[in-house]
């Protein structure tokens, strides 16, 4: 995919942002700072324009901040990390059907803290300051305008998303593999495309693709180069030529190569496995459930 002018200076103006947040928290030494949603949000709405995302501001700031006080909340509870994967999961959706929102990528901003064990302030000020300069570009594109208004969660997507959730992390959880129990980024794809109405195999093995081998680039790099903002001004491109080559546009992708940054020792080796893995548990299960649901209409309209 060739890109024109305009989308290559959002492509550069996008990744300036990123690499801005990762020198800030390079220079602080304050790795709570450095937040892999923002590549996925800046990618979504400075770089794609998501309509679904940019369509009302306002939540661009309130929805992800949002979140991330929930888990920054939850993770101060003397509780298993699973339980707190779980509950997190459980108010972000109440939070959004609240803000009548489908903002995907506050599934991640909620889940960080409790991943990373973010204890300092610094992360929710960071968020604050990075979803509010998002807000701020999205209204001088103005792409935001004449898209409808957000709509509330519709309970079926909402039970679908509760359940399959919960076997995930009662599955890791038995393994033996409780830090396996949140990949953020694979969320916010399961909650993106479990409101499509449909959802092909292809597209299916494409984001398990772009997904685990974003996750890999990740961990690989960082294992060469020790520098946070080397690391990521090395990584970011590689995405970018991984999505050209697939031919999709999934801003998720790109909040791997910092959430390799960020991850404790047991989960950062673990990475690219579990990201695999966890894209073909929900993400096979929402072709599946599309497949049956195809299958079983068809088979209605034969009776």
């Amino acid at each position: 995919m060739s890109l024109t002018k305009r989308e290559g200076r959002d492509y550069l103006i996008g990744f300036a942002l990123v690499l801005t947040m990762v020198g800030i928290a390079t220079w602080l030494h304050d790795a709570e700072i450095i937040l892999p949603e923002i590549g996925a949000l800046t990618a979504g709405m400075w770089i794609y324009h998501n309509p679904t995302w940019v369509s009302q501001p306002i939540k661009i700031f309130l929805a992800p901040s949002g979140t991330a006080v929930i888990g920054f909340i939850v993770n101060q509870f003397s509780i298993i990390y699973p339980e707190k994967i779980g509950i997190t999961l459980l108010l972000i959706l109440l939070f959004l059907n609240v803000l009548r929102s489908t903002l995907a990528p506050s599934f991640a901003t909620g889940l960080l803290p409790i991943i990373i064990n973010a204890t300092h302030w610094s992360f929710i000020l960071a968020i604050f300051a990075f979803t509010l300069t998002l807000m701020v570009g999205v209204l001088l594109q103005g792409h935001y305008k004449g898209q409808p208004a957000g709509k509330p969660l519709r309970y079926q997507h909402m039970l679908g998303f509760v359940l399959a959730a919960a076997i995930w992390i009662g599955a890791v959880w038995l393994a033996g593999y409780p830090q396996m129990a949140g990949i953020p980024p694979v969320l916010v794809v399961f909650f993106e495309v479990s409101q499509m109405t449909s959802y092909s195999g292809k597209l299916a093995l494409k984001h398990i693709v772009a997904l685990g081998g974003a996750a890999t680039l990740g961990v690989l790099v960082h294992l060469v180069v020790a520098s946070w903002l080397l690391a990521t001004l090395i990584t970011l491109p590689l995405v970018f030529i991984l999505l050209q080559l697939l031919r999709i546009k999934l801003p998720a992708a790109y909040a791997f190569p910092l959430l390799a940054l960020v991850l404790p020792t047991s989960m950062f080796h673990t990475l690219p496995i579990a990201a695999t893995l966890a894209a073909c548990f929900f993400l096979g299960s929402v072709f599946a459930y599309r497949k049956l649901a195809t299958l079983t209409g068809l088979a209605s309209e034969n009776n």
